[in-house]
This record gives C-alpha cells, sequence and structure tokens, in this order.
C-alpha cells in the first residue's frame, strides 16, 4: 500500500514537471545555500533550552516567503496551499510525513525579517552573487516607480487631515486593536486621472538583463524625481540614464550631468508647445530602451498578482515589496540561465 501510494505521487511529480513545473526550474538553477551565513545572521540568539519543539530549518522558511511573494499569498493561504501542494511541498524540500509550518510560524519569521532590516540585506548578497556570476550591471541604469495599491482606509476628514500632517489621530489609540489595523503611512495619489491609495515601487534595472539592482519604497503621493539620485548610486561602469518625462527636469539634467551620467530621459513637452522634431526623434529612441522596464513592472503585475500589498505600514510594506524584487530577480536569473545570456 505504501508502495502504490509512493510511486503515485511520483508520478504525479513527473507530471507536473513534465508540464513544466516554474519551482523546479528555480530550484535547479538557484544555489540557495548562498543565503546561510546571512540567515544565521539575522536570527542568531542566545542558546536557548532543549525543551519545546525544534524550529524549522531557516532555508526552508525562506522559501516560504519566496513561494509567498511569487503567488502573492496571505499567511494562512500560505500555510494551506503548501498542505494541498504537492509541487510546493517538492520547492520546499518536504515529503507527505512531515509538518508544515502554520501562519503564525510565517508571520514571526517575516516580522524578524522586518526588524533586522533582512530584505535589504538579502537583497544586496543576491546582487553580488548575479556579478560574479557574470550578470553585473551594464549598459545603463533605466529608472521608474509602479503604484502599489494598499486596503483602502475608512477615516473621517478630521482623521486623515492629522494622518497628513504625520500625527496619529487619539481616536486610533482608544483602542489598542484599532491602530494595529490603521495605515498612516499610505497615500494617495493621482495617475490619469484616476486615484490610488498605496505605495510606490521605486526601482532602478540595469538596461542590458533587466535586473533589478536598486530600490526604495515610499508611500504612492512622492515623485518619482525625487527617489532618481538613490536608484542611480549602482556600480554600473556605463552611466546612461533611461526615464520617462516624470524625472525629467533643468536641474536634474544638470546634475546628472556634474556627477557624470548621460541623461537618456525623455523631454518633456511644455503645454500647448510641440516639441522640435529632433528632439521628438530622441524622445522616441529613448522610449524604446526605456519601455523593458515595462517589462519588469508586468511580470510583477501578472505572474506575481502583485496589484495589491498585504500589509499595514511602512516597515511592514517594505519588506514585502522588497521581498518581491527580490524574488523577481530569482525568476530573471533563472530565465537568463535557461535563454543561455550573459
Amino acid at each position: 500500500m505504501f508502495s502504490t501510494a509512493h510511486q503515485a505521487i511520483s508520478n504525479r511529480l513527473e507530471k507536473l514537471s513534465t508540464n513544466g513545473d516554474p519551482l523546479v526550474k528555480l530550484n535547479e538553477v538557484m544555489d540557495w545555500n548562498i543565503f546561510m551565513p546571512l540567515l544565521e545572521w539575522i536570527f542568531r540568539k542566545e542558546k536557548k533550552s532543549p525543551a519545546g519543539r525544534k524550529s524549522y530549518p531557516m532555508l526552508t522558511m525562506f522559501k516560504i516567503l519566496i513561494l509567498q511573494s511569487l503567488y502573492n499569498l496571505s499567511d494562512h493561504q500560505t500555510e494551506y496551499q503548501i498542505r494541498d501542494r504537492l509541487s510546493f511541498m517538492r520547492f520546499l524540500g518536504l515529503t507527505l510525513y512531515d509538518s508544515v509550518p502554520d501562519e503564525k510560524t510565517i508571520w514571526l519569521f517575516r516580522e524578524t525579517l522586518t526588524r533586522k532590516n533582512g530584505i535589504e540585506k538579502l537583497f544586496q548578497k543576491f546582487d553580488a552573487y548575479l556579478s560574479e556570476k557574470g550578470y553585473a550591471a551594464a549598459v545603463g541604469t533605466i529608472v521608474d516607480a509602479s503604484i502599489i495599491s494598499a486596503p483602502k482606509q475608512r477615516n473621517n476628514r478630521d482623521e486623515n487631515k492629522l494622518i497628513k500632517e504625520g500625527k496619529i489621530p487619539e481616536s486610533f489609540t482608544e483602542n489598542e486593536h484599532m491602530l494595529r489595523q490603521k495605515d498612516v503611512d499610505a497615500r494617495w495619489t493621482k495617475k490619469n486621472h484616476q486615484n490610488y491609495y498605496g505605495y510606490k515601487n521605486h526601482i532602478g534595472v540595469d538596461a542590458k538583463y533587466k535586473i533589478i539592482r536598486k530600490y526604495q519604497i515610499t508611500s504612492a503621493n512622492i515623485s518619482d524625481i525625487h527617489c532618481l539620485d538613490d536608484l542611480l548610486n549602482t556600480p554600473n561602469p556605463d552611466k546612461k540614464v533611461w526615464a520617462d518625462s516624470a524625472y525629467f527636469s533643468a536641474e536634474k539634467e544638470s546634475q546628472l550631468q556634474e556627477n557624470g551620467y548621460e541623461s537618456r530621459i525623455i523631454c518633456r513637452k511644455k503645454k500647448h508647445l510641440f516639441l522640435a522634431c529632433e528632439k521628438a526623434r530622441e524622445n522616441t529612441r529613448y522610449a524604446k530602451i526605456r519601455a523593458r522596464v515595462e517589462h519588469v513592472f508586468g511580470f510583477m503585475a501578472n505572474t506575481m498578482r502583485a496589484k495589491i500589498i498585504r500589509g499595514i505600514g511602512m516597515a511592514r510594506v517594505s519588506v514585502k515589496l522588497g521581498l518581491m524584487n527580490l524574488v523577481y530577480n530569482f525568476c530573471r536569473f533563472e530565465q537568463l540561465n535557461r535563454l543561455g545570456v550573459a
């Protein structure tokens, strides 16, 4: 009976691989052990009593967060899907007889990463690994930002006014549980005549490999141009910069030139005026390269379903969006290896 069940599971997994299980491809190309020294440092603690349940392996917990980000799952859904899906269990190295971390354990692991700024350190670690593998930043940097929606808050006008001033309304503190459910960091913004509430994921992508090299998380109302300098602080030998017209200003153009950058930012057209033919053709050339960053956001929105963020407050959202950027780089690294690009 045991042999029959084991064979049935093997056949099912083999069929999943034949149909192109993306998690198998990711496991084949990724050396997850490169993160172990850093994870051990992040989760180091004093020696505990041997009593109590043994903790889960750190790599297993880290890979659970990867699954959560790749499929945009809540903690509860993550636990459920690991128990339910053979592809998830295989990715984690679990069998039907192994215990599965519950949603509280997953939450606690991510909270520790939040307190220790762990995702940023893991992101930098993988970027260095990419350079070692021949995928160092090249050609130049493409900069852009994407709005990530957050659950809308039901506040009155006075509460919203205080939140905009950076204050916490007294009504939020009357009940200790209320403040935990209130997001005082997300903001409203308008794009293409449509209102959005949430955060922005600002990224700097190298033009050759479409790998995210730098990122910055802000509330949605922060103008894109304010994050340009931080996103260009990359060890890219070719200092070309592509961006859309939201990053254009005469002052910024002069600053980029002083810092040795070659601007490929699309020139902003003045209202009621046409651009000169030469400048319009230049913008068209720049736009063809700049458009590569849209492939990154398209992957996140469609494959990773990252159109809304589950999290309250800048600290937790930064971890989730930082992890999303890191997981995108994992997937891009796997794709580059599969295509033989180097």
